[in-house]
């Protein structure tokens, strides 16, 4: 009984340090994650409302797969064999995040729009369903590796067992509360309309109120998944060129957060943050908008929205 005591310990022990390995490499996932979260309602404009739900579903499936049958195994193996390759990974996520947000800063700013849009005329729905799926599902694979990436970049186990569980919880809870949040968000307005028919004046009010926000929040939600790529992309290559050697962007980016941190008194840590990640979002703008320009007007890449 002592010996089954000791490895139950020893078990519970295990369990915590992957859960909160997790929860800490998780929260570096958080603009990736937004990103991911404003993305996905997209997905289902211009369909009946009837196959949103189906619709986020089939997406919720594919990004499990993605994330726990494609990538976990991949990720498990780097941290095993080629460790040294995750740095290399990450800058790649980290550049394609910067080109996706310069784009759509370009697209905003009048530039040229590249690929298919929602204002496209829908011929055949089920086909065009299902082509919205699979392109959902491929553009969450890409940002599912970078979530993948930036976890086992930020975990800190012995085992590979345990990186394997700590990322496997992470890619759940992860995808579990995005799209959680983006069916909530796409029948906010359903909701709204349904309690616009009741007798309550307080429920017809709060039915107007959901109605009449739906299409501000996901604005918000563009802008502010926008604003997550270019942070989160800039914030990655600015780490990444550091951990190989070239040392420019990490400085500057770090040197103007201590100098503002410096001067803001009580405030330094938010405003030194917030300078770090302006900063990081310059410098991923910067890149997105060197790469788009290449891709677009060089190797005439489309894209696809």
């Amino acid at each position: 009984m002592d010996d089954v005591a000791v490895i139950a310990r020893a078990a519970s022990a295990s369990a915590d340090d992957i859960a909160a390995a997790a929860s800490k490499a998780g929260s570096k996932t958080a603009g990736v994650v937004i990103d991911d979260a404003a993305v996905t309602p997209s997905y289902v404009t211009g369909l009946s409302p009837a196959r949103e739900l189906p619709i986020i579903w089939a997406i919720t499936k594919g990004s499990l797969f993605n994330k726990l049958i494609i990538l976990l195994p991949g990720a498990i193996l780097l941290s095993e064999f080629l460790p040294w390759l995750i740095i290399w990974i990450l800058m790649l996520g980290g550049a394609f995040l910067c080109y996706e947000g310069a784009e759509k800063v370009m697209e905003k700013l009048g530039g040229a729009k590249h690929g298919k849009t929602l204002e496209d005329e829908i011929e055949d729905p089920v086909a065009f369903e299902a082509q919205r799926i699979a392109g959902a599902v491929r553009t969450d694979l890409i940002l599912s590796a970078e979530i993948m990436a930036i976890t086992l970049n930020e975990l800190d186990l012995p085992t590979w067992w345990e990186r394997g569980l700590a990322l496997a919880l992470v890619g759940f809870v992860v995808t579990v509360v995005v799209y959680g949040a983006v069916a909530l968000i796409v029948k906010m307005d359903d909701v709204g309309l349904h309690l616009t028919t009741q007798d309550s004046d307080t429920a017809r009010s709060l039915g107007r109120f959901l109605v009449n926000s739906v299409p501000k929040l996901l604005v918000l939600l563009s802008v502010v998944g926008t604003i997550a790529m270019l942070w989160v992309g800039g914030g990655i290559i600015v780490h990444g060129t550091h951990e190989i050697g070239f040392d420019l962007l990490y400085d500057i980016a770090h040197g103007a957060e201590y100098w503002v941190a410096g001067v803001t008194g009580a405030l330094s840590g938010v405003a030194g943050w917030l300078t770090y990640a302006a900063i990081s979002g310059v410098m991923g703008l910067a890149l997105g908008a060197v790469i788009a320009f290449v891709l677009h007007n060089v190797f005439g890449f489309e894209g696809a929205h």
